[in-house]
């Protein structure tokens, strides 16, 4: 059996959750009262179950779509990101990220360069109403995909493509 660990962002299937329910091998009860008394057993649970399980194990994409800063040695808790970050953050690609303080100032920076949000009006979206646009909600129900969703599409067919390109994703 391999033990493995990660991150406890993730997307289970529905055939992953119908097999941690149902585990007709008992493997995900087993597993689960082993990492009863772990610290943070999300971190390796799902992860050790699927990567033992080998028609799971081909269906598995490593990445949790995150930008985490760890401090150097590693705690418990990633670095608060802050201004100094953005250059790092924007440059990983990722979709996400964390843990910031309530109002830093990185915050207003992805709102203006990822989010194309201008000061005190809502993002760019399907819904956006107004003079100025986007200073009013209009349509709720109205689904537009923006630059950003356009743009994590790209990111998850990308990672789904090179996972399916034969790449073990549980080493």
């Amino acid at each position: 059996m391999e033990v493995e660990n990660g991150s406890a962002w993730m997307v289970l299937s529905h055939d992953f959750v119908e097999y941690i329910i149902w585990g007709w091998d008992n493997l995900p009860r087993t597993l689960l009262m082993y990492y009863t008394n772990f610290l943070s057993s999300p971190e390796g649970y799902f992860q050790t179950v699927a990567c033992n399980v080998p028609e799971l194990a081909k269906t598995i994409v490593n990445n949790d779509l995150h930008y985490i800063s760890w401090d150097i040695p590693p705690k418990q808790h990633p670095h608060v990101l802050n201004i100094n970050d953005t250059d790092k953050m924007f440059e990983s690609g990722a979709a996400f990220a964390r843990k910031f303080n309530q109002d830093d100032p990185s915050l207003d920076v992805i709102d203006k360069k990822i989010l194309r949000r201008r000061n005190g009006l809502f993002p760019l979206g399907g819904w956006c109403a107004g003079r100025p646009k986007c200073s009013e909600i209009g349509n709720i129900y109205k689904l537009k995909p923006g630059p950003g969703s356009q743009k994590l599409h790209r990111l998850v067919t990308g990672l789904i493509l090179k996972a399916k390109s034969g790449q073990d994703q549980c080493k």
